[in-house]
């Protein structure tokens, strides 16, 4: 049994010594822990750091990518290095790397596919009254529409068996974290929430410069996803609506025509009634085009599982380390 601690990084230099020398390298049921430092385009010290404080290997991006692509090629690294199970924490030591061996607990004692690290981001001291508030409607929103019960939408904690990484398909560039859950809901993986401690981190976000930007930018990749796996379910709501105010403005245009105001006009509720009926009528048929081409990408994805197991079938037998285009600890070259 093997674990991949995999570590998204840009710019971490100052934290990332932290983060590593708690990672515990003995987890109960685990034969082998293995640390794989992602380095997004840093140009600080971020890969000296990881080198010379026990990271196994780093695979480093010479230009940013955004924490969602360097998350899927982690994964698809720790998938080729042999991982069972996968772990995903930040650089900057918000996440307790000694409560490594609780998060993978349920996936060890097979009760889980994926596990999240539960802050209770509601009651965090050091969030702001509006962040929490942000937070708390931000879950509710992602657990109506994931079918989850994840607590914790954004905690980027998490832990994922070698099947669920393999089915895991990243397609936005700013945050793995929303889209994930979609589609494990989609898919039903077994999803447990495992309690955790969180620390204050005073660095501004590496994700978003602004609040603003932040939601912007996850609202889209919500509304994205969500209408990527379940897109007659949002051409349904919206197309709906137009027909109900169509139906509405047709009964108030008929109830003046035939009333005892009979003849007095009242034509443009018809006429928006019918404009209304129209795109109401398009948008449903745009959503049997998009479902006929949600069960293409079913399809798609089912061959690119299939060929991703294939390609992580070939093992690195020397883990992280063994990985080409990864740098790695001298070290490990020696061994």
């Amino acid at each position: 049994m093997k674990l991949i601690v995999q570590i998204p990084c840009h710019n971490e230099a100052d934290h990332l010594a932290a983060t590593l020398a708690a990672i515990p390298r003995q987890v109960a049921g685990v034969d082998r822990v293995e640390i794989l430092v992602l380095d997004d385009g840093s140009d600080d010290q971020t890969v000296d750091v990881a080198l010379a404080h026990g990271a196994d290997a780093v695979l480093q991006f010479p230009r940013r990518q955004g924490l969602a692509r360097v998350f899927k090629a982690g994964i698809d690294a720790a998938i080729r290095a042999g991982a069972d199970v996968i772990v995903n924490t930040d650089g900057d030591n918000q996440y307790d790397g000694s409560e490594i061996p609780g998060l993978v607990a349920p996936i060890l004692e097979g009760r889980a596919d994926m596990v999240v690290g539960d802050r209770d981001p509601g009651t965090l001291a050091h969030f702001s009254p509006a962040k929490r508030l942000l937070q708390r409607l931000g879950s509710w929103l992602m657990r109506q529409l994931s079918g989850t019960t994840v607590a914790d939408s954004t905690s980027g904690f998490r832990a994922y068996t070698r099947e669920a990484a393999l089915r895991i398909n990243v397609a936005n560039d700013f945050t793995y974290t929303l889209e994930t859950l979609i589609q494990a809901g989609s898919r039903r993986l077994r999803i447990v929430d495992v309690p955790i401690q969180a620390r204050h981190t005073p660095r501004k976000s590496r994700l978003a410069p602004t609040t603003f930007h932040y939601l912007k930018n996850a609202g889209g990749t919500m509304a994205r996803a969500y209408a990527m796996y379940e897109p007659m379910k949002v051409f349904f709501y919206v197309g709906g609506a137009f027909l109900l105010t169509a139906a509405a403005l047709g009964i108030r245009f008929l109830s003046f025509y035939f009333g005892p105001s009979a003849g007095t006009g009242n034509i443009q509720s018809l006429i928006l009634a019918a404009i209304l009926a129209i795109v109401g009528f398009q948008f449903l048929s745009l959503g049997l085009v998009a479902d006929l081409m949600a069960a293409n990408r079913k399809l798609m994805e089912e061959q690119l599982y299939r060929l991703r197991r294939r390609d992580g079938d070939d093992l690195c037998t020397d883990g992280v380390a063994g990985l080409p285009g990864v740098l790695v600890r001298e070290e490990s070259r020696d061994a």
